[in-house]
């Protein structure tokens, strides 16, 4: 029984649509919630992953950083350099990140996360280069995948310098 305007009617008096109707919002909203506690942990997973970029350019960690991307991936440097396929990076992130010299610090952080299916999300990077002769800025684009184990890799990168003016 339902009390409407003080009036008890019998629930069998509500029409059956009001009630999938009900029923269809109760199970949308369930829904929702459980999409959005998982596109939040996609989010931290994809921060998680951005933040072991800027950890690996730091400490030269050619592997810990070639363990970021998917086999098939393509990556274009901030100067163009167009690498495809791990193999490709791998060859040139192990000849270049060892020796690479700058003098200050760089920081990476994820300005905007968009997800183009549950599985594919383009993330956009600020990334900044500190040092004593001032910042430089890079904004790199990655479009992440997410493995059937969970793991989000880098499938795509293209970076981009900033130039001032």
């Amino acid at each position: 029984m339902i009390r409407m305007n003080q009036e008890v009617v019998p629930t069998e008096a509500i029409p059956a649509e009001a009630a999938a109707a009900e029923a269809a919002a109760t199970e949308a909203a369930a829904t929702e919630t459980a999409a959005t506690e998982t596109e939040s942990a996609d989010i931290e997973a994809i921060e998680h992953v951005v933040a072991t970029v800027e950890r690996t350019q730091r400490a030269k960690d050619a592997e810990g950083f070639l363990a970021l991307f998917h086999p098939d991936a393509l990556w274009t440097t901030a100067h163009g350099k167009v690498l495809l396929g791990l193999d490709a990076i791998a060859a040139f992130t192990r000849a270049v990140l060892p020796d690479a010299v700058w003098d200050g610090d760089v920081t990476y952080e994820v300005a905007h996360t968009r997800f183009l299916r549950p599985d594919v999300a383009a993330v956009k990077v600020r990334q900044v280069y500190h040092s004593a002769e001032g910042d430089t800025e890079g904004t790199p684009l990655y479009v992440m995948t997410r493995q059937d184990d969970g793991r989000w890799l880098l499938h795509v990168g293209q970076n981009t310098e900033v130039r001032s003016g």
